[in-house]
């Protein structure tokens, strides 16, 4: 080869190497699942460039246009967004700050790059660690918090700002604001309903997005009107299909029943026609509904399996442990009629799922994990919930959206997460197998990439290893 030629190809390969655009990593050999329209796209890569997706195209375009400092080999595995856990918990006090603390990589560990804190008793400590992790001086996946949740006098729950006149009710949204909430949580311990109401209108007006309980003596329908913007936990959804309801909630008001005695009559008075009218103006409104299912199939069957024998309870630390007792304490004091009604509501609620979906009502998967919630599990609990959705009558593709999409878009961020596509959010999770097909497939996780940075399996493996070893050391010191 003469020099002239030797100079021309090293010219001709410099200018291709100095025409391609750097990236911090390259994603090749991809499937992309387009969750949105439930569809793969093989053959693709995807270039990161800081904390955004750069470009994605088919591979070998992309191998073309953008240089990367690292590659990563997907071998024609499954690249989904980022999952999102909308409704956990952290608290039990003071002295669980630490526990509660250590439950942050289990979420990464497991594909959760955004959480939803719905509020517990530790709301200070909770909004210091959504800031430490976005200033990258804490690992965990992003969190958004409530903070304080909003509630009446001398409520059952901890860490809340108690409230028993409209000026209280004032002086709360302002302390909520001053705090930069990511949204108001209203729960129903002792607040007062037409509180309850007042709460919803401010936290309105003010711009916030409003999350919570419903108390028995206010319906579905009032809350909506109000400005509730979504529903935790399924049974309060489920409320709106009696045709009586709102004699209910006014007998339940005034005294003249019980709330066992509410709950018998929404029951019986429960109506698929009811039910859907009831749906579909919650979808006008643009509410979402929080099942929270696996937990409360936890609860519903202790009967079954007290999970004392969990492999997961080695990452969980000893003191959360014990905030579980309350709840499997009560349970344990059914009887075999109660147990047997437990089961049958259980599978009543859980059966509007795909009436919800059908009506066109936007489902966020949230699991309500966290401390009292016995057994249900920071990190693998949003796979059972998905899983349950499935099994309830979603398709896996529905269900995948109630992780992925559904919270960005409560929270009006669908412009930045959700979606594998350029300017969005580096925050996916590389599967082994296609979710389309098996909605368990998200548990299969190869790579999670949280706000830029891969971690492969063997970094994700030692999350979860220096998580057990914490908790074996707390489990020592316990019994020392």
């Amino acid at each position: 080869m003469s020099r002239l030629l030797a100079a021309a190809l090293t010219a001709v390969w410099v200018s291709s190497v100095l025409a391609q655009s750097p990236a911090d990593i390259v994603i090749r050999h991809a499937t992309v699942v387009d969750v949105e329209r439930a569809r793969l796209i093989a053959d693709q890569a995807v270039a990161l460039s800081g904390d955004r997706i750069a470009a994605v195209g088919k591979d070998a375009d992309i191998a073309k246009d953008w240089a990367a400092a690292k590659t990563i080999d997907a071998q024609n595995r499954f690249v989904i967004p980022g999952l999102w856990d909308m409704h956990v918990h952290f608290g039990g006090g003071p002295e669980l700050i630490e526990e509660n603390q250590a439950l942050l990589p289990l979420y990464v560990a497991h594909g959760i790059t955004t959480i939803r804190d719905a509020s517990g008793d530790l709301p200070t400590e909770v909004l210091d660690w959504r800031r430490a992790i976005a200033k990258g001086e804490l690992f965990g996946p992003t969190l958004l918090s409530s903070g304080p949740k909003i509630e009446g006098l001398k409520p059952v729950w901890k860490g809340t700002i108690e409230t028993g006149s409209r000026s209280d009710v004032d002086s709360a949204i302002e302390r909520l604001r001053t705090l930069d909430v990511d949204f108001v949580k209203i729960t129903d311990s002792t607040l007062q309903p037409d509180l309850f109401l007042y709460a919803l209108t401010r936290a309105r007006a003010a711009g916030f997005k409003t999350s919570g309980h419903i108390p028995m003596a206010v319906t579905v329908k009032q809350a909506v009107d109000a400005g509730l913007s979504s529903i935790e936990h399924l049974g309060y959804a489920y409320n709106a299909g009696a045709k009586d309801e709102a004699a209910i909630a006014a007998d339940f008001g005034a005294g003249r029943i019980t709330r066992e005695q509410a709950n018998e009559r929404l029951d019986k008075g429960f109506d698929r026609a009811t039910a859907m009218k009831a749906y579909r103006y919650l979808a006008s409104k643009g509410v979402f509904v929080t099942p929270t299912l696996n937990g409360s199939r936890i609860i519903a069957y202790l009967d079954r399996d007290d999970h004392h024998n969990d492999a997961y309870l080695a990452y969980i630390g000893p003191r959360l442990q014990k905030t579980y007792a309350w709840r499997v304490e009560r349970a344990a004091q059914a009887n075999a009629e109660q147990i047997e009604q437990r089961h049958a509501r259980y599978e009543r609620i859980a059966a509007t799922i795909p009436m919800l979906q059908q009506a066109g009502v936007t489902i966020m998967a949230g699991t309500d994990a966290g401390f009292l919630n016995s057994f249900n599990y920071p990190g693998i609990g949003l796979h059972d919930e998905v899983a349950l959705f499935v099994d309830k009558g979603l398709t896996p593709a529905q269900a995948l959206q109630s992780a992925t999409r559904a919270g960005p878009a409560w929270f009006g961020l669908l412009d930045r997460y959700g979606s594998v596509e350029r300017g969005k959010a580096a925050d996916l999770v590389i599967l082994d197998a296609n979710p389309l097909d098996n909605i368990r497939a998200t548990r299969s996780i190869r790579t999670v990439i949280l706000r830029g940075q891969a971690y492969d399996r063997a970094a994700l493996d030692r999350m979860l290893e220096d998580a057990r070893n914490k908790v074996a050391a707390w489990n020592a010191k316990a019994a020392s």
